[in-house]
């Protein structure tokens, strides 16, 4: 089945986007924290410059306690957005880690579902045969769905579901009946009665 060939291939592939995507989140919030000690050492420096200047003149010192003061109000302004930033960074990465984590068990979950029907007995009987259809179409639409960001009101046609088949072959019903593929989130139906996948 030639799905089954790249299926681990693009699984992989969904798994290195997100894994690059909380490095970077990661790398950024490391950047910020940085950014932010540095400012408060910077911050730090100035209180100690205008305690030295306790002992200088008079004038000397209303002079540079001025220009210190404003620098202090620099810093303490970029601190505050520095901290801001930072905030938001750990936020984001913690919301990364969390579609991340979604991503991996959905992946894990969609993977044994395959395996579970490719495994399972072929059935014997034309209505059995044509309900295994019917799950069969069922899951290639649902991958379909979440590898095309997809939603429950979308409809793929034949031509999309096909890879996705054994040797890119849609199912047939064995006693004629034809399959209506349907919306992501309705089953998939055949126009033969009792021919029913359970919603």
């Amino acid at each position: 089945m030639k799905f089954n060939q790249w299926f681990p291939w693009i699984c992989l592939a969904l798994m290195l986007v997100a894994e690059v995507s909380l490095f970077r989140a990661k790398h950024a919030r490391d950047m910020a924290r940085v950014d932010l000690q540095n400012a408060q050492a910077q911050l730090q420096t100035v209180a100690t410059e205008r305690d030295e200047l306790k002992n200088s003149s008079a004038g000397q010192q209303l002079a540079e306690n001025a220009r210190l003061r404003k620098q202090n109000e620099i810093l303490t302004a970029k601190v505050t957005v520095l901290q801001q930033n930072l905030e938001q960074l750990q936020a984001e990465n913690q919301k990364t880690s969390q579609h991340l984590t979604t991503a991996r068990t959905a992946i894990q979950l969609q993977q044994e579902h395959l395996q579970q029907l490719q495994s399972a007995p072929p059935p014997t009987d034309n209505l059995s045969i044509c309900i295994n259809n019917l799950r069969v179409i069922d899951q290639a639409k649902q991958i379909w769905a979440q590898e095309k960001s997809k939603t429950t009101d979308d409809v793929p046609t034949v031509v999309e579901l096909q890879p996705y088949f054994k040797d890119g072959v849609f199912p047939f019903c064995p006693d004629g009946g034809s399959y209506t593929i349907n919306a992501v989130g309705v089953v998939p139906t055949c126009s033969l009665p009792g021919h029913t996948l359970a919603q």
